[in-house]
């Protein structure tokens, strides 16, 4: 099965580049909860973020802290979630969430009814196109 961040690593994949070295690599999101989500991850794959050698998980919690100072000067949110959610890609990935509401990073706008349960999927979030991803991207580079 292939992994979608290591075909974005490869350049396989298309994505806004927020910051890039030689370990991570951070981009954004392209089904934000808000404008400016991103996304860092490690450049090796590994599938639990639980399993990162704790240098490289250090190194993505640096970069998280660096892009969210620059995600309050850009898009001005109230708070930066910082969100390690587990499931969706199976490669371990920090997720930063400029926040504007308390239910930002446990988002109403993932819940939906179906069936008489309730599903948190990303159904009801809208893709963002490219060019404005490459234009947030921009914005936060550090």
């Amino acid at each position: 099965m292939s992994c979608i961040f290591c075909d974005i690593i490869a350049q396989r994949e298309p994505a806004s580049i927020v910051y890039e070295n030689e370990s991570v690599l951070a981009f954004m999101s392209i089904q934000p909860t808000r404008p400016g989500e991103c996304l860092i991850i490690p450049k090796v794959h590994i599938d639990h973020f639980t399993d990162l050698p704790e240098e490289l998980a250090a190194h993505l919690m640096v970069i998280g802290e660096r892009i969210g100072k620059k995600t309050m000067e850009v898009f001005s949110p109230k708070r930066i979630g910082m969100l390690v959610h587990g499931f969706g890609v199976p490669h371990a990935h920090l997720i930063l969430v400029p926040q504007h509401r308390t239910d930002d990073v446990t988002s109403a706008r993932f819940a939906r009814i179906e069936n008489d349960t309730i599903v948190f999927d990303l159904k009801n979030i809208a893709r963002v196109s490219r060019d404005a991803l490459d234009r947030q991207a921009q914005k936060l580079r550090i």
